[in-house]
């Protein structure tokens, strides 16, 4: 398998990296982990998983096929350049363009507009019949410059974060204070690991969040309210984003209305800005990790958030889930969430 590398956001430690596997396990794809570096994720993999990535991730940024990687002083890149034979990756007469990002503080001495430019110098010396262009090029380089080294390759993908921008809680018709960014949802709803056509069921729909994101990707969705306000403003917002779920529900979630789901993601209602009908979150959770064990298939995955105090892995195990991950999520100082991924045993 070739070897590739994707350029991973910044916004949480854990979150990029496992987000990258689930969707690769997700769509069947194999591969094998090269190197986790900072915002750079290493691997072996089939290139055909990039239009995956593409189509689902939230915190990838970047992906491309590695040429070459070595340690990040100028002299290195460009010998290790030479040796890499890249003007084997243009055809005759087609452009290109170098584009060089720093991660963080690393390599700070390399400036990295003059790092593009003397990477396209050499390129032009080895490969004559190319050209430089700015704009729309044929074939664009990127390297990147993170923990003292330097993964140079051919970009693949590059994914816009501006469509999750535009969704977030206050771009939309009915907004609520407890609402989960797009970002974070779409993450919750790739780790759960559903398929397009898969049906995701979210028992605390709220402002509609989960069901938008899921459905964006391909999955059919339910989504379950105890309140018809919340319900509503469901349906309002998705018709915004025109995406259709298979039904809104109003309905307590410890009675489902549904014989079966794939997946479940959810956010339930922490008592702050939404209520809990004089029911501790604690509860909530364990209520619904008990009603949702009877629809799920063996082996298939719920993603919650709650808050980090409530150690919710204790009550899931408990209950007779599997833990296959958690992930922590620090929104303000008195909330740090964990996202926990369970699977029915």
């Amino acid at each position: 398998m070739p070897n590739l590398f994707f350029f991973l956001s910044g916004e949480h430690k854990d979150l990029p990296v496992a987000e990258l596997e689930a969707i690769l396990e997700t769509e069947g794809f194999a591969y094998k982990i090269n190197e986790k570096l900072d915002q750079v994720l290493r691997l072996e993999a089939d290139p055909e998983c990039v239009e995956a990535l593409k189509q689902r991730a939230a915190f990838t940024r970047l992906c491309a096929m590695e040429l070459f990687n070595c340690p990040s002083t100028t002299p290195n890149i460009i010998k290790t350049l030479y040796a890499a034979h890249v003007n084997e990756a243009l055809k005759e007469n087609e452009s290109f363009v170098v584009r060089v990002k720093h991660v963080g503080n690393y390599s700070a001495e390399i400036n990295g507009m003059l790092l593009e430019q003397k990477l396209g110098e050499h390129i032009l010396s080895i490969a004559p019949e190319s050209k430089v262009k700015l704009r729309d090029p044929n074939v664009t380089f990127t390297g990147i410059l993170t923990n003292n080294r330097f993964i140079f390759g051919i970009t693949l993908a590059e994914i816009s974060a501006k469509p999750f921008v535009e969704r977030r809680p206050r771009k939309r018709p009915f907004f609520h204070p407890s609402a989960m960014q797009a970002k974070l949802a779409r993450c919750m709803v790739n780790l759960a690991h559903p398929r397009a056509g898969e049906i995701v069921l979210d028992p605390f729909c709220g402002t509609g969040t989960m069901l938008i994101e899921a459905t964006l990707i391909g999955c059919r969705t339910v989504g379950l309210d105890v309140q018809r306000r919340m319900a509503r403003g469901t349906l309002r917002n998705m018709a915004h984003f025109k995406v259709k779920p298979e039904a809104v529900v109003v309905t307590d979630a410890r009675t489902l209305p549904i014989r079966r789901a794939d997946v479940v993601v959810t956010d339930p209602p922490y008592g702050t800005s939404s209520t809990t009908l004089r029911r501790t979150t604690k509860q909530i959770i364990e209520e619904i990790l008990t009603s949702v064990h009877e629809i799920l298939n063996e082996g298939r995955r719920i993603c919650i958030a709650a808050p980090r105090r409530l150690s919710i892995v204790q009550s899931g195990t408990r209950l007779g889930y599997k833990h296959i991950e958690s992930h922590f999520v620090y929104v303000h100082r008195s909330l740090t969430r964990e996202i926990v991924v369970f699977q029915k045993k």
